[in-house]
This record gives structure tokens, sequence and C-alpha cells, in this order.
């Protein structure tokens, strides 16, 4: 039990929890600054890219630099002198790094499609409900009370935002529950000793990313099918 600033007690699950939520919120804001500098690095190589070629490469990006995050810390575990202590420590900060990653992609994915990310309840609703995948979307739907295809454009950009709070007070209890558990067998995955670890991180970081890229594509459906439809 912990206690909180007036003296009572609090379950550690309730504090954990907020410490999750706390650190996703950290991770929307910090991120929601680069979201036109990423998409401007998905168009680099081809400036005259279309959105849906620049939707493959900051799936691509996104993917690779959240396996390479695993491998690395993973790999860790296997150098000589390195603790399981400090490989759990540096695995804390990977995990901080990987949800900041997760972020930024969701939230270039809604810029490139044109949903407005201006208003944070609609960056945490995007966010969290590519993250949560099929959970997300249908919490996301059944507290709108709305049915169809790509909640992202149909749900994220019209309701109002009073019912994105409803939507992200749900979302937020699941994101806790899955995203703590998900990470916690991660992280001791990725202290397996002699190299495992490294195969692990990246591996499991490599699926979770590709998990956020179906459930953005589910979002947002197909690309617009010109820069003047999304992102000028």
């Amino acid at each position: 039990m912990a206690t909180d600033a007036v003296g009572e007690q609090v379950p550690e699950e309730s504090v954990r929890g907020q410490r999750v939520l706390a650190l996703l919120d950290k991770a929307v804001e910090a991120q929601s600054s680069l979201v036109r500098k990423n998409i401007a690095r998905a168009r680099q190589r081809s400036p005259e890219a279309t959105p849906a070629q620049v939707i493959r490469n900051l799936e691509r990006m996104y993917v690779s630099a959240l396996a390479g995050t695993g491998t690395a810390v993973g790999g860790t575990a296997a150098a000589p002198g390195v603790g399981t202590g400090i490989a759990l420590a540096l695995s804390a900060g990977e995990t901080v790094t990987s949800l900041e990653m997760s972020a930024l992609f969701a939230l270039s994915m809604a810029e490139v499609h044109g949903v407005p990310i201006d208003e944070v309840e609609r960056r945490r609703t995007i966010v969290m409900g590519i993250m949560l995948g099929g959970s997300g979307t249908a919490t996301i739907a059944g507290v709108a009370e709305r049915t169809g295809q790509h909640w992202g454009r149909q749900i994220v950009a019209k309701v109002p935002v009073e019912t994105l709070r409803q939507i992200n007070k749900v979302l937020g209890k699941n994101f806790v529950t899955k995203y703590g558990t998900k990470q916690g067998i991660i992280v001791l995955g990725r202290v397996a000793p002699f190299g495992i670890g490294a195969v692990i991180g990246g591996g499991a970081n490599a699926a979770i990313g590709a998990l956020a890229v179906k459930a953005a594509r589910r979002a947002f459906g197909p690309a617009p099918a010109s820069w003047d439809l999304g992102l000028g």
C-alpha cells in the first residue's frame, strides 16, 4: 500500500496505474511537436512520395526502431560484468522510449490522414486506441455508440471532446492492465543471459510494432489519394 498526500493508503495497483498513465501523457506531450518532423523524415528520400508511400515508410521506420531498442537493451544482459539490476534499469528506460516511439507513430499516422490532433483528448484516444489494438477499437465504438470502420476518422475526428474524455477513461484502465502486463513479460525476457535477451527483446518489440501498424490501418483506413486531402 502507498500513501497519498492526505495520508490515506492507496492500493499499489492504483499507484502503478497512475504512473503508467503519467508516462503515457508525457510521451504524448513530448512527441506531439515532433510529428511533422517525423513525416518530413519519411518523405526525405522522395519528396514527391504519395501519402500511401509515406505511410509505408512511417510503418517501416517505427517497427525497425522499436525492434532495435529491444535488441540493444536485451543484449546488455549478456555483456561481461553487467548484472540483472543494471539490465532491468536499462529496460525500464527502454520501455519509456518505446512508448514515445509508439505515440509518435500513432500521431504521425493521424496527421497524414488529416485527423485533428490539436486537442490532448484526441491525441490520447488515438495513441491508446492504436496501442490496444482490437480491444481499443471495441471500446471506442462502444462508448461512442457508433459503428463502422476506421474509428480514427469516423469517431476521433468528429465526436465532442466530452465523449472522448469518457472513452479515454475506459481506455486508460485497459491500457494500464494490458500495457503493464505485456511490458512486464518483455522486461523479464530482455534480461535473459547468453544473448537470448537480445533475441527476445528485439522480437517482442517487433511484434508489438507490427500489431500497432495493423491497428493504425484499421483506425484510419486507406491513405488519402493526395496531400490535399491529408497533410499539405
